[in-house]
């Protein structure tokens, strides 16, 4: 054989471009959606024995979309070649149940009837004629769900053989919500810029939209709210309607809603009205003609999330109307095109309250059932803000003739942000978890969002992102397993979190115990780990002013007194903690009976709520039977140590990571480790000052002087909310 020159050329620029790949790091980019090669020859080569050829029944851009991310998966993790072919007697077999006679009949009636929207099935057939791999579903977009659950199984290394997996979803609508600004800043943002560019919308489609949609779709994520609660009326003008039409026509190939925030007083800022008023008749024409506008560019928008009447946000109180007014008026706009209000019950009046906790239940549960069916009430997990922990919100359980949707954060504001390992997972499920006791013991808050409690057909939830334009998505590499863990949740609220870390880990990271029980390890514990060097026992809302970056549990001078941290914790010579029971702000009374017997007793409240509903004294004896400040200081002091602990298992890890990714992950639990010390002796330092009392001589003192921690300043902490 002669070699020619150019031919040589060819062949050694091949070997470099395929050294280069070789030699490339892990950035993370691909999120859970890597498709690595499977390594293992002969579990490589059972499955390409069944999946190396793809027949669709029917064709639809959703179904493409399935198609193609089959292709993408299989030629990846198997690194063969995919056919498309038209033979349907091996491989894999899609279809929608209903439009193909030839289809139908390899899917039994028992499935069939059991199959509801965007659930899919995925079952094995095998005789000596065939050999297949079925994806069936109602809809087009179950297919698309069929098809990454098939991958998933590939990427877990299970089994495919004797196949039968049929999942719906248990909410109606799942959806992420961004608090993106138009301008590309990000509120409570860690992970660099928006995603969205406005600017260059709708003519320029980033690529990295795509990959979102795909992502999402992967996890049963359905709908994407593209812009802040805090909102900016701008998004109604015609131009930024055609640039949200362009990123809607991206979704929509992935089964994904475009919603919008809406700004109450968008008719004045946008309109030129002179008010806002929800009963206005020319305010009511405007907003119907502002709908109708939508959705003639967008035929499947979803609709409106308000925030109203909180924060400065504008709302009709100004009107001195109610929240029932101002989301019925924009429901009656949206219901002629199919769409929904998603009306945030995140709200406190603008005078200064006994107790923050009570506003919204004693602002909406006097409206129960005057909302209309297309109206959801968007309720955070707690009544207060996202807080390491905090108890379930009393409207949950409390409004059974209304919707009610789930408010999670997937952004870490008050758990470390940009920088901690917090596996929320574990949070996600306390909340979904722990009993409203509405009817009854079992009426778990899973209950009321999935609907089944009270047999309300529109279900919703919702999280807030934590994705911008760092290159791997989330800032911190573990961010990741938060956005997966809350698309699974959403999917499904009963799962469990160790069920949910083990997928992500062995998608991202390796089917090998050796590194899939420690990560799986870390994740499960690092919400209690934080809880403990953050806020213990009950504590809550003391973190630093505005920015919410590390410990301020001094903050006093605030324009509110509920945007404090003295409001909240109480400390005084006498003891510590908010007294919400019958004796104090009675915001424990809004729960059910059962409820409160758990918590109203400061004998038998549990630890982790004491202080959120108790005002205790510092030499108060508790059930461990340390007397309260010993155990706030072994408390904190734990978490800290807790922290370093997940560096030390970190680091058994570096053989087996990416060499870029496993420094990457480091460098993050090294501030982790820092600040967790830091909060442990800034928080001991400042209430010792009430206290009066030693840190237990055996535990490590604080490095500084209170005065050193309250002087820190940080003007330039990511994520602060911008002023209007």
């Amino acid at each position: 054989m002669i070699i020619t020159q150019k031919s040589l050329v060819k062949t050694l620029l091949f070997c470099l471009i395929i050294s280069i790949n070789s030699l490339k790091a892990e950035d993370g980019y691909r999120l859970w959606l890597k498709y690595d090669k499977i390594e293992n020859d002969q579990l490589r080569k059972s499955y390409e024995k069944k999946l190396t050829n793809i027949y669709f029944y029917g064709t639809s851009p959703v179904l493409e979309s399935a198609k193609k991310e089959l292709n993408i998966g299989l030629t990846r993790m198997l690194g063969a070649e995919i056919a498309d072919l038209k033979e349907k007697k091996k491989g894999i077999v899609a279809g929608v149940i209903g439009q193909s006679s030839e289809f139908d009949q390899l899917i039994s009636d028992h499935d069939k009837s059991n199959l509801k929207s965007e659930g899919f099935l995925l079952i094995s057939k095998e005789s000596k004629s065939s050999n297949q791999i079925i994806i069936a579903a109602k809809d087009d977009i179950g297919v698309l769900y069929g098809s990454f659950r098939l991958l998933k199984l590939l990427q877990m290394h299970e089994s495919i053989d004797e196949l039968h997996i049929m999942e719906n979803p248990k909410i109606k609508l799942r959806l992420l919500n961004h608090w993106d600004n138009l301008d590309g800043t990000v509120e409570r943002g860690y992970a660099g810029f928006s995603i969205w560019n406005w600017h260059q919308l709708p003519e320029y489609i980033d690529p990295r939209y795509i990959d979102y949609a795909r992502a999402n779709a992967s996890i049963g994520i359905n709908g994407a709210v593209v812009t802040n609660v805090n909102a900016n009326a701008l998004i109604f003008r015609a131009d930024y309607i055609e640039k949200a039409k362009a990123l809607a026509d991206v979704f929509r190939s992935y089964g994904i809603k475009l919603y919008l925030t809406a700004r109450f007083s968008s008719p004045i800022e946008q309109g030129g009205l002179k008010t806002a008023d929800p009963l206005d008749p020319q305010v009511q024409k405007w907003w119907n003609e502002k709908v109708a506008e939508i959705y003639k560019s967008i035929p499947d928008f979803g609709g409106f999330v308000v925030k109203a009447n909180s924060e400065g946000q504008p709302g009709p109180q100004q009107y001195n109307r109610n929240h029932e007014d101002g989301a019925n008026m924009l429901a009656d706009a949206l219901a002629p095109f199919g769409g929904i209000v998603m009306w945030r019950a995140f709200v406190y009046s603008s005078e200064e309250p006994a107790d923050r906790s009570k506003q919204a239940y004693d602002e909406f549960v006097p409206h129960d059932g005057k909302f209309r069916k297309n109206v959801l009430i968007q309720v955070k997990n707690g009544p207060i803000d996202f807080m390491p922990r905090e108890p379930i919100h009393p409207l949950f359980g409390a409004m059974p003739q209304t919707s009610l949707m789930m408010e999670f954060q997937i952004t870490k504001e008050y758990l470390g942000q940009g920088t901690h390992l917090v596996g929320l997972s574990k949070m996600f499920e306390e909340v979904l978890k722990t009993d409203t006791y509405a009817k009854g013991e079992g009426s778990i808050v899973a209950k009321v969002i999935d609907g089944s409690l009270d047999n309300r057909e529109l279900t919703g939830i919702a999280g807030v992102s934590n994705i911008g334009t760092a290159r791997n998505w989330t800032g911190n590499f573990f961010g990741q397993a938060d956005w997966y863990a809350y698309g699974r949740l959403a999917w499904d609220p009963y799962l469990n979190s160790e069920e949910i870390f083990n997928e992500w880990v062995k998608m991202t990271f390796s089917n090998d115990p050796k590194v899939l029980n420690p990560i799986v390890e870390m994740l499960s514990t690092s919400r209690e780990t934080c809880v403990k060097y953050m806020t213990p026992l009950g504590l809550h809302h003391i973190m630093g002013a505005n920015h919410h970056y590390g410990p301020g549990p001094w903050v006093s001078q605030m324009s509110r007194a509920d945007w404090t941290s003295v409001y909240y914790h109480k400390a005084d010579e006498k003891g510590i903690g908010f007294d919400r029971t019958k004796e104090g702000s009675q915001a424990l009374m809004q729960y059910q009976e059962e409820f409160i017997d758990l918590y109203k007793d400061m004998k038998t409240c549990p630890l982790e709520f004491l202080l959120w509903f108790h005002h205790v004294p510092w030499d108060y004896k508790l059930s461990t039977g340390n007397i309260l400040w010993d155990e706030l200081c072994f408390q904190y002091h734990q978490g800290s140590k807790e922290a370093n602990d997940l560096l030390i298992k970190w680091n058994t890890l570096e053989p087996f990571i990416d060499k870029e990714l496993f420094n990457n992950i480091k460098m993050h639990l090294r501030i982790q480790v820092k600040e967790a010390k830091w909060w442990r002796d800034a928080c001991l330092s400042y209430f010792q000052t009430f206290s009066k009392m030693e840190i237990p001589p055996q535990l490590e003192q604080p490095e500084h002087k209170l005065e050193y921690y309250q002087s820190l300043n940080f003007p330039y902490s990511p994520g602060i909310r911008p002023r209007w």
